[in-house]
């Protein structure tokens, strides 16, 4: 029987009565007294030189009420960047300034020159349209080969050169690797490029800034995945405001898939401009406007090697990619093609020998960062490609292979310096092909064909590290801040309880999910637990929500600070009881001694807590409120193996997702149902990924993707219904809960299964096609198969 609550329990999320019935608020809902808009003036070249801004004329059209340039921001500070990389000669990576407003020049389409601050936002567009713009512009770089040419323009005039860094990982392996490239029995090469995208969450980026002249106070509405960063970045390396005068609330947030991560010119903007004019200042962004300054995800372009032996054993693994990082760097952009891309090249197989070396180039672009998944679903892609090719080259079965080659003892230290604790990729690869029906595959193939239509299977497997972690290593390796994170459990007199913590929920279900693990804890009912987030002025400190870190570390702070309350309960009731401490147990919302009839119930001992008439007050302070950090000790490692069908038609080059399957292995799972979701929602990324969306640019750095005319989004008959399972489990070793993380995998698994199923199709039409860069167009495919 399935369990009806706590932990295993799959309620409806509690958080979508207010999304459904449109009582939800969002940053855009918040519109404060004496309020002005902001608009942004861009830059419309992708490279020039500022000869002047004219804004003379602008300043006296109606309801301005002030216009500000890069000259007001001289003496403040730049964005900052969170990681910083060492190269593989020991050098630090060049790291250019990322001015709030451009000064000197732009450097990609979109690069914000002026803001225009208005009574409307029509006032403030009408003004924009009247600022004379001297801008000389300069020959744009956009591809990445192209921009480390010694001729090639100069994205930073102050930098030697448009490489941020040439990484090596692990530096002390290349030459075993090559040696066992030249000793090999095989070697397959391919090269690929991991397409551009823009992350296009349902809510548009919004910041509200209000400067409270009375106390000198800042606060910052703001769409973000993680306040107390953007407090902490925003405050102390861009305006200089102490933490404790700076506030920073991101209420409900409309999908975030890593966009939201980082901390943009436009917080910094408004906060600042409030307290120069003060009033509060808003912007919200138009879709157009998100296309061009929102951070994009992936673009990588990558050769990769697999060596085999001569009994198809993989013997070492080698990668050459070049990483986009746009015109400036983004907040966490250096460590995305790194340290969360090269350290998963091992993927599910025990290769003893792997190099990868990643070359970081600025280039007239937006700015590229993490998007959902971030190095992950790129590792992933071109090293399950790969092993799709090997087999095809071997003529062997590319299940066959890969199982051959799979790791089986656990813990396993990879080459690639991290440490999975535990894993069955046996179990999830023999799950896939029970919920796929592998076996039946022929007989739907045959059938295709009667049609006139190609079908293919293509199938992968995954790993991910998630829970980003511990923090003295990823100190270690650049990061600029520790990932830990925090819980304040606060008990109520009457027994209900709020529980204050720093991950951030926009779309995951945290009101749900984690009043369900306090709920087992203490055995009451998850009504009675609140869940409070998202303001930094009300939690004691959190790194946010990303790289599927809510439960595995910001869960098992809750879990340490729930412990605490528990372990002071348990005093108090032993003094209620009459009874020893070590005596007293906690079960279904009740205090026993053990071995006797004695009980009292949690919220008599609550009440006691701030009542206290029962218990000296020497011995235990009233109250009960706990507060835990957790800094976790490994990453943990979600994997999983997928399948996808597709049908092909070889006229036209039109590709149809028939069928679709993942198993996955997730560790404990706290609610299925959410967990489901999270796959299903991965997935269509996936497969917009593989089949629909590309960010593009010419030649000049004009973005030719820059609205939904010309961006294709995954629509609902666009993908089809999945079998998803997360019955395989092998529980984290090393967090308090046995999770793993779940809201990446989808997207990480997908986009080589399908690609794998669209090449597998085109051969069983009898085309030999070693590779199709994604996204897999009728036009492309079509061409393919022409070709």
């Amino acid at each position: 029987m399935p369990k009806d609550h706590g932990i295993g329990a799959s309620p409806k999320r509690r958080e979508d009565v207010r999304f459904l019935t449109g009582k939800g608020q969002y940053t855009d809902d918040i519109n404060l007294h004496g309020q002005t808009y902001v608009h942004f003036l861009r830059s419309d070249v992708a490279h020039g030189i500022i000869k002047s801004v004219d804004t003379s004329a602008a300043e006296n059209m109606p309801g301005v009420v002030r216009i500000f340039t890069g000259a007001d921001f001289e003496g403040v500070g730049g964005l900052p960047c969170g990681w910083q990389i060492t190269d593989r000669h020991g050098q630090p990576m060049q790291e250019p300034g990322h001015p709030v407003l451009a000064r000197g020049k732009v450097r990609h389409v979109g690069d914000p020159i002026a803001a225009i601050i208005a009574e409307t936002k029509e006032q403030a567009r009408d003004a924009a349209e009247a600022i004379e713009l001297d801008i000389e512009e300069l020959p744009a770089v956009v591809d990445m080969v192209s921009a480390l040419a010694p001729d090639a323009p100069k994205v930073h005039d102050e930098l030697t050169s448009n490489l941020c860094y040439d990484w090596g990982f692990v530096e002390e392996n290349k030459a075993a690797v090559d040696e066992a490239f030249e000793k090999a029995a095989h070697v397959t090469t391919l090269e690929l490029i991991n397409n551009r995208l823009v992350a296009n969450p349902m809510e548009p980026r919004v910041a509200v800034g209000d400067y409270n002249q009375a106390n000198d106070e800042s606060t910052l509405y703001t769409t973000s995945q993680n306040p107390h960063v953007i407090r902490l970045l925003m405050g102390a390396f861009v305006l200089g405001i102490p933490e404790h005068k700076l506030r920073v609330v991101a209420p409900d947030v409309g999908g975030g898939f890593g966009t939201k991560i980082f901390h943009y010119a436009e917080e910094a903007f408004v906060t600042f401009a409030s307290r120069q004019i003060r009033r509060p200042v808003k912007w919200t962004s138009t879709r157009s406007e998100a296309f061009m300054s929102d951070a994009h995800g992936r673009d990588h372009k990558t050769k990769i090697e697999l060596a085999l032996d001569a009994d198809n054993n993989f013997m070492a693994i080698r990668t050459d990619t070049y990483a986009n990082m746009g015109a400036y760097l983004s907040t966490f952009a250096p460590s995305v093609p790194t340290w969360l891309h090269g350290t998963l090249m091992a993927g599910n197989y025990k290769t003893p020998l792997i190099y990868v070396n990643v070359k970081a180039v600025f280039t007239n672009t937006v700015p590229v960062d993490a998007y959902r998944g971030a190095g992950r679903p790129e590792a992933t892609f071109q090293l399950e490609r790969l092993v799709d090719k090997a087999a095809r080259e071997l003529g062997v079965d590319p299940i066959a292979l890969r199982r051959q080659n799979f790791i089986t003892q656990f813990p396993y230290a990879t080459p690639v310096a991290v440490e999975y604790d535990t894993g069955d990729y046996i179990a999830t690869m023999d799950r896939m092909e029970e919920i796929m029906d592998i076996s039946g595959f022929e007989a739907r193939r045959k059938a295709s064909e009667a049609k006139g239509k190609w079908r293919g299977l293509g199938v992968n497997c995954y790993i991910e590290a998630c829970g980003i972690a511990p923090s003295n290593l990823v100190g270690q390796l650049g990061a600029r801040a520790g990932l830990y994170d925090a819980a304040t459990v606060r008990v109520n007199a009457t027994g209900s309880i709020s529980v204050m913590v720093g991950a951030h929920s926009h779309g995951q279900g945290h009101e749900t999910t984690f009043p369900q693990v306090i709920a087992e804890m203490i055995g009451i009912d998850e009504s009675q637990v609140d869940i409070v987030h998202g303001d930094s002025s009300k939690i004691p400190f959190g790194m946010g929500t990303y790289g599927s870190r809510s439960l595995a570390v910001c869960g098992s702070a809750m879990v340490r600070a729930a412990e605490k309350v528990i372990r002071k309960a348990k005093k108090i009731a032993a003094h209620l009881l009459e009874a020893s401490e070590a005596d007293i147990e906690l079960k279904d919302g009740k205090f026993s001694v053990a071995g006797t009839d004695k009980e009292c119930a949690w919220g008599d001992v609550t009440l006691a807590a701030y009542v206290p008439h029962n218990y000296p007050l020497e011995d235990i302070e009233p109250g009960l409120e706990e507060t835990a950090f957790y800094d976790p000790a490994n990453f943990t490692y979600p994997s999983g193996a997928y399948a996808c069908e597709v049908e092909v038609d070889p006229e036209t080059g039109k590709v149809t997702i028939e069928k679709f399957a993942a198993a996955d292995d997730f560790g404990n799972v706290v609610n299925p149902m959410i967990v489901e979701g999270q796959v299903h929602g991965g997935i269509a990324q996936g497969i917009g990924q593989a089949l629909l969306e590309a960010a593009v640019y010419d030649e000049n750095g004009q973005l030719q993707s820059a609205s939904y005319m010309d961006y294709a989004m995954p629509r609902a008959d666009d993908v089809p219904f999945y079998i998803v399972d997360h019955s395989c489990c092998t529980p984290c070793t090393h967090n308090p809960l046995g999770v793993k993380g779940c809201g990446e995998a989808g997207a990480i698994g997908s986009p080589p299964a399908v690609v794998n199923a669209v090449i597998d199709a085109l051969a069983s039409g009898g085309k030999n096609v070693p590779h199709i860069d994604m996204p897999l167009t009728p036009h492309r495919v079509w061409k393919a198969i022409n070709q």
